[in-house]
C-alpha cells in the first residue's frame, strides 16, 4: 500500500506497550486510511504500511499465537 512521504513525516509514532527494555521496538502510527510500522531503532527506517483492517488481522494473529 502505497501513501504520500509527507502524511508519515507528520505522523505521531508511539512504542507498542509490549515493547520490551532490550531495543527490539516497533513503532506504529495511526492514520486516517492506514497503520504505518517501523523500527524503532532506525531514526530513518523504511515504512511498511497496512490498511486498518490488515492491521487489525495482523493483531489477531499476533494474539492467537
Amino acid at each position: 500500500m502505497s501513501t504520500n512521504p509527507t502524511t508519515l513525516a507528520n505522523a505521531e509514532w508511539f512504542k507498542s506497550s509490549h515493547s520490551g527494555t532490550n531495543g527490539s521496538c516497533v513503532e506504529a502510527a495511526i492514520l486516517p486510511a492506514i497503520v504505518g510500522t517501523r523500527d524503532s531503532k532506525l531514526d530513518r527506517s523504511p515504512v511498511l504500511t497496512f490498511g486498518h483492517d490488515q492491521f487489525r488481522a495482523f493483531i489477531a494473529g499476533v494474539h492467537q499465537g
